[in-house]
């Protein structure tokens, strides 16, 4: 007669599924919450003030939004300074090496701890470290120049390349985590050979 009836140890297995790796992180919303939602959206707004918060928060989607594609260097929220494949290129080399403006700050931390000791000799070797700094900033943006320009002529031949230089020596002088877009490489990190 317990042919067709459950025995105890089925009922009791419970399938646990794994969240999709690609999946947005949250529950999607039901049916009755999304019809609300988007109901409370499309009600007109009868007095001034409803209409001024209804455009502020139109206003500040649109601006995370913007916000969120320009970091992640989605080409229609990008500025035009920062669009097209050779920018993001120049983008890609600038972050994939290491500068030595990431040591910038630590730096002139010690500098200006020797600078205010007051100890003479301590005074004179910050300003020691100050100028080997700059100089090897300015060394350093010499080289990141010559060695832009021939990956450029290589992978961008008989393009203009007016304007690269600049872009690139001040997307360098930013500290990486200041950087807009963000970074999509790693120090170190090997480049496509082709951004078409």
């Amino acid at each position: 007669m317990s042919v067709f009836r459950r025995t105890k140890s089925e009922a009791e297995v419970v399938d646990v599924v794994d969240p999709k790796p690609g999946g947005k992180g949250r529950p999607t919303p039901k049916r009755k919450e999304a019809e609300a939602l988007a109901k409370a959206r499309a009600r007109t707004p009868r007095t001034r003030k409803e209409m001024a918060a209804r455009a502020r928060d139109v206003k500040s989607e649109n601006s995370r939004t913007i916000r969120e594609g320009m970091k992640s260097g989605d080409e229609k929220y990008l500025l035009p300074r920062d669009k097209g494949p050779m920018r993001r290129f120049i983008r890609d080399y600038v972050d994939s090496r290491f500068s030595i403006v990431e040591l910038l700050i630590p730096l002139l931390v010690v500098t200006m701890i020797l600078g205010y000791s007051g100890n003479p000799s301590m005074v004179q070797a910050s300003y020691m470290v100050m100028m080997a700094t700059f100089l090897f900033v300015f060394v350093d943006m010499v080289i990141l120049r010559f060695r832009l320009r021939k990956e450029l002529a290589r992978r961008f031949p008989g393009e203009s390349v007016k304007g690269t230089t600049y872009y690139a020596i001040i997307r360098s002088l930013q500290m990486k985590f200041m950087r807009m877009p963000k970074a999509q490489v790693k120090i170190g990190q090997d480049l496509p050979d082709t951004y078409r």
